[in-house]
């Protein structure tokens, strides 16, 4: 039993050293030893701009000037809004201030997010697709940041960042921080080749490359690219392509939003396996580490605090191990309940890793149980 229990203790470290460390830092690594740079030139296709909303009422106004806004030619630029069952004014909104180059969808019984994509898609016009969230203000120099990336014959798609404002709690802090975190990633993958994701809030892609989605897909920024980079493009990530959005103040804002999108990729291994064939799928160890074993992190911090908890009592460098946990776990407390101690570094860290584990964890549930998963 002591033998299983340092196996188990020992792999879950490794794994888990590999996902949030060992993996960041090879890409690091690589991106500087052998990057492949993008040769961008500024151009001006056709561009179609799908957005896909349900009662975004609140949000078409804004995203509208935003896009109209943009600094690119607005002759070479189509919007397309596709409602899914908005039974607000997003709809008679989008009519109103969207302009002659608008077209408005509405589909009065609500499918999905995918639905709406592939229905606008097939009436888009432009060479390039660019898809964003109806939610996020789009910096002026976006489109053309991520034009000039598709000047480069072998890019086939690009995905601009997203950016926090109004950060106000000490949860919005870490949350903050884990996306500067996968920032540093996807620019790494990107740098040394392809990211395996893109932000769902800002991305373009050659119209000719995408594929109609398969009914009910959450998460068409992850599966999208895939597919791109099945073809032998790249996915390149442009950090100057900017998508703005407010982050959620409290966990209990955050968890239905991350619930939905962690479930999403244990659906994308059920609607496209092979994406785990690492014959078929050219990025196989990217999605592996970045995705996957994501995944599998609650239960692998699970597994190593009871092995190590196994241990403690016979060898001291194990009850160290377990003391150290003990005390990441104390800060976790500390943070609900001194609310004012968690804009302290270590506290909000804690925080936002607990909770994006326990998320993770709730989200496999989510996926057995949730058949309505793909709608928002």
């Amino acid at each position: 039993m002591m033998s299983l229990a340092v196996l188990a203790c020992w792999s879950c470290a490794g794994l888990l050293a590999h996902v949030f460390v060992g993996y960041p830092l090879w890409m690091w690594l690589l991106a500087h030893v052998h990057p492949r740079p993008v040769h961008k030139r500024g151009i001006t296709p056709t561009v179609t701009v799908i957005i896909a909303v349900h009662e975004g009422s609140r949000y078409i106004k804004a995203k509208l000037k935003s896009l109209h806004n943009m600094d690119y030619p607005q002759d070479l630029i189509d919007i397309i809004v596709a409602c899914d069952g908005c039974n607000d004014a997003t709809p008679a909104l989008a009519r109103h201030f969207g302009g002659s180059n608008t077209r408005v969808l509405r589909f009065p019984i609500r499918r999905g997010k995918a639905a709406c994509l592939n229905d606008a898609v097939a009436l888009a016009r432009g060479d390039v697709l660019l898809m964003t969230d109806v939610r996020q203000r789009l910096s002026p120099m976006a489109l053309r940041e991520l034009t000039a990336n598709l000047a480069d014959p072998t890019v086939g798609a690009v995905g601009g960042e997203l950016q926090m404002e109004n950060v106000r709690s000490g949860f919005a802090q870490g949350v903050d921080a884990y996306w500067r975190y996968e920032k540093l990633i996807r620019q790494s993958e990107s740098r040394s080749g392809s990211t395996v994701g893109v932000s769902g809030a800002l991305y373009a892609i050659r119209r000719e490359l995408f594929e109609p989605l398969p009914p009910g897909t959450v998460l068409d920024d992850v599966l999208v690219p895939m597919r791109v980079a099945a073809t032998g493009r790249r996915v390149v990530f442009e950090p100057r392509a900017i998508a703005w959005d407010q982050p959620s103040q409290l966990p209990e804002q955050e968890r239905k939003r991350k619930i939905r999108t962690l479930a999403g990729n244990y659906q994308l291994i059920q609607l496209a396996p092979w994406l785990i064939d690492p014959w078929r799928n050219p990025l196989w160890f990217r999605f592996v580490s970045h995705k996957l074993l994501r995944l599998m992190a609650p239960w692998m911090l699970l597994l190593f605090a009871f092995s190590t908890a196994a241990l403690a009592t016979r060898h001291l460098p194990y009850l160290w191990l377990l003391l150290l946990l003990l005390a990441g776990a104390s800060l976790v407390v500390v943070g609900r309940v001194l609310p004012r101690l968690s804009r302290w570094l270590p506290v909000r860290l804690a925080v936002a890793f607990y909770y994006l584990n326990l998320f993770a964890a709730q989200a496999l549930i989510a996926f057995t149980r949730n058949r309505g998963l793909h709608l928002w």
